[in-house]
């Protein structure tokens, strides 16, 4: 098991420098600069703003003076001066000494904020968002997977079946305006825009989950179908165990398996892939930011956020690994012994 996990640790490695690389080369691959626009700036000046932040270098010396800012620590005294202080997202103490790590480096569009500091102040209300959207998901999807299975080939198994096929098929840019339009402009039931207070949260939550739990919803259906059919199942009835205690416990927990798969990369979708609803509920998230860095071909926001995100999916998906030898004993088994 510990070979295994310093195995996978390793090769989550090796995709984040991957996709650090080639999100790097694609950049610098369009044609222009983040400082092209409509008024050209004289050449002076644009050669002074290159100076500043290394766009002068070649592309190698570039990536490599990134990638080292965020993964090794810089280290100050406590009392240094502010000046001379590292802006990154992890910053801790000890003794006299600050280890400052993972500094994403300055937004091109402004003079007094840093990625980080977009980061502090506005991907904790896309995670909020993206978890509350999950457990939206969830909510709604397993028990509707669980009915459609149980009830198969009934009226609840075809309600369920339709309800999951509309929610696929209905993105969240239409789904937001319309339960707008429904909750909050006629039944003014709740707000319809902005953030900060559980009202708030409700449209873009269901909106930002409706369509994952549709996923959810069918892929718990068709997972539970096949575990119901076979032996210890029906062993676990010849015994004479009660109905709950037979889904819940026996069928349920190897019926989650393809769902803890999807919900893993699901989670990280969902934290920092809320862009469309963040705008159209006018969520101050990292939507706006996101969309508006590829723009303006501000580098730094746009390799940060892709890193981040990335990292996110590596962490979600090696947790689900760890997920699977709970719910499998033959898959840890496997585990220990790759």
């Amino acid at each position: 098991m510990r070979a295994y996990i310093f195995r996978r640790i390793a090769g989550m490695g090796v995709v984040l420098f991957a996709i650090s690389l080639i999100t790097f080369l694609l950049m610098h691959a369009v044609p222009g600069g983040p400082f092209d626009g409509e008024k050209r700036l004289p050449p002076d000046v644009v050669r002074n703003i290159n100076a500043k932040y290394h766009l002068d270098e070649p592309l190698a010396a570039q990536y490599l003076t990134y990638m080292s800012n965020i993964l090794v620590p810089q280290i100050s005294q406590s009392d240094a001066p502010a000046s001379q202080l590292t802006d990154a997202l992890i910053a801790f103490s000890v003794g006299g000494t600050t280890f400052h790590w993972m500094n994403f480096g300055p937004t091109y569009r402004s003079t007094t904020r840093t990625v980080n500091d977009i980061f502090r102040e506005n991907l904790p209300v896309s995670a909020q968002l993206g978890v509350l959207g999950l457990l939206v998901a969830l909510a709604i999807g397993l028990p509707m997977g669980i009915i459609a299975a149980l009830k198969h080939n009934q009226a609840l198994d075809y309600l369920a079946t339709g309800v999951a096929v509309a929610g696929i098929s209905f993105p969240a840019i239409a789904l937001g305006p319309l339960l707008i339009t429904v909750f909050g402009l006629t039944l003014r039931w709740v707000p319809v825009s902005g953030w900060g207070s559980f009202a708030q949260a409700i449209l873009p939550a269901l909106t930002l989950g409706f369509g994952s739990s549709a996923l959810i919803a069918r892929l718990t259906r068709a997972s539970l179908l096949e575990v119901i059919g076979e032996d210890y199942i029906r062993t676990a009835y010849a015994k004479g165990l009660h109905d709950r205690r037979v889904i819940l416990v026996h069928a349920l927990k190897n019926a989650l398996i393809p769902v803890i798969t999807i919900v893993g990369p699901l989670f990280a979708v969902l934290v920092t892939g809320s862009f469309v609803v963040e705008t159209i509920f006018g969520i101050p998230g990292m939507g706006k930011y996101f969309v508006d860095s590829i723009t303006n071909r501000d580098y730094p926001v746009i390799m940060g956020t892709v890193l981040l995100f990335a990292m996110l999916l590596v962490i979600a998906n090696f947790a689900i690994d760890l997920i699977y030898g709970w719910l499998d004993p033959r898959i840890r088994f496997s585990m220990g012994r790759a």
